[in-house]
């Protein structure tokens, strides 16, 4: 008997996905539950599991586009034989052994003739074994980011080298640069060679745009057309922040076992905020505006498959530490690629953190449909006039995009206040003033 497994119903607005790696070969015995591909949707990165066990035959090609019920792969009853991997045809035993870097024979002994049927030389057996295959989303990740597969310490079952490496090699490497440090698992630099020659500006490299980037692209061209988005800025003197910080730092994370962020600082003053202007929580639904009486906050991450917005659930009821857990929670996953569908929706307002890039002053859009987003920028020590002195300070520039269908300026202006006020004096947002 066979069974077909088909495209599931992942979430409610989803209706398609691209197949991009095979997790199990075709061919290959596959248990109950046991991950066989992965799909790329819209939003997410989803592993598809064997409903019953027996021989996995593969239905559909890497890249392959599937609509929901469309049949993905076929399982084979456990029983039937399955068919046993074809050996090499008889052409490959007669072709010559390629030539290979070995001691030359001693010239007293000239080398025998080779007939067909002389099994494989010995030395092949101690040859070094040949690289495994990268999987379509090891080697999307590997081009993009220009590294060596060589380099990279692979963790995979046979020296397969998984995502979460390849993710664990660019953060040594970028952790070591920043620190001026080789990364510990690069290897030795080999001897001085002639460089390769540069490709012609002619040789453009042509990938296919993945289904996140399609559907950041899609949403981002929908907010400006459906949207009224304005953009309004303010600034804020850190130095409050920065110190009550620098104080409770490390008693912080060996209370709670997670760093003292300044996510979570504005964080809360942003939920404080929108207590204040509760349209900044709201959306529009046709001729409707609905008021959400929780703040499902969403924090925008960078990863190497685009940019992910996954949610704080009930961010409202949540504590610094308990704030600062879950929004690194989610960004580990979020970079491993392992965010559900249920992570990703349902949130009502976003914080946008540029300054980890450098950025000094934005411009965020909107995530429809929500009606808020605010951007935090680089802190950088400039001059500010305070009590008719010219002091330096650590102050960041802050902006707040809105729907001006929803949201007016006023209200826009007092909610940046608002935040301002609390940044600068963090105790507010302790007694909740």
């Amino acid at each position: 008997m066979t069974f077909e497994v088909r495209l599931p119903r992942l979430a409610e607005s989803i209706s398609e996905a691209v197949l991009v790696e095979w997790l199990k070969p075709d061919g290959a015995r596959v248990a109950v539950d046991e991950p066989i591909a992965t799909l790329e949707t819209d939003k997410a990165a989803v592993e598809i599991a064997a409903e019953q066990a027996g021989v996995l035959r593969h239905a559909r090609q890497l890249r392959d586009r599937l609509q929901v019920g469309d049949v993905l792969a076929r399982i084979e009853d456990g029983d039937g034989a399955a068919a046993p991997v074809a050996p090499p045809p008889p052409a490959a035993a007669q072709a010559p052994p390629p030539a290979a870097p070995v001691a030359a024979p001693a010239p007293v002994a000239p080398p025998a003739p080779v007939a067909a049927t002389v099994p494989a030389p010995a030395a092949s057996a101690t040859a070094p074994a040949a690289p495994a295959p990268l999987s379509p989303a090891v080697r999307r990740l590997v081009e993009e980011n220009a590294v060596d597969p060589g380099s990279i310490e692979a963790t995979g079952r046979g020296g397969r080298i998984l995502k979460e490496d390849v993710l664990r090699h660019i953060e040594r490497a970028r952790a070591a640069a920043a620190t001026g440090a080789r990364p510990a698992i690069a290897p030795p630099s080999p001897s001085p060679a002639a460089a390769p020659p540069m490709p012609p500006p002619s040789a453009a490299r042509v990938v296919p745009m993945s289904a996140i980037r399609q559907r950041i692209a899609e949403r981002l061209v929908r907010a400006q057309h459906t949207a009224a988005i304005l953009t309004t800025f303010n600034e804020i003197d850190m130095s409050a922040v920065l110190e009550l910080r620098a104080r409770h730092r490390e008693d912080f994370e060996r209370r709670h076992g997670v760093r003292l962020g300044l996510m979570s600082f504005f964080a809360r003053a942003s939920i404080l905020a929108l207590a204040d202007v509760p349209e900044l929580n709201a959306e529009i639904r046709g001729s409707d505006i609905v008021y959400h009486p929780r703040v499902q906050l969403g924090v925008a991450v960078q990863t190497p498959r685009g940019l992910v917005v996954p949610v704080v659930r009930g961010a409202d009821a949540l504590d610094f530490a308990g704030i600062e857990r879950e929004i690194a929670r989610l960004a580990e996953r979020a970079r491993a690629g392992t965010l559900t569908l249920e992570e990703l929706s349902g949130g009502t307002f976003t914080i946008s953190n540029g300054g980890v890039f450098g950025s000094l002053l934005s411009t965020p859009i909107l995530n429809p449909p929500q009606s808020g987003i605010l951007g935090m920028h680089k802190i950088e020590k400039r001059p500010i006039a305070l009590d008719d002195q010219v002091v330096v300070r650590p102050m960041m520039y802050v902006a707040l995009s809105y729907d001006h269908r929803l949201v007016d300026g006023e209200q826009a202006v007092t909610f940046l206040v608002r935040v301002k006020e609390r940044l600068e004096n963090p105790g507010r947002m302790l007694l909740g003033v």
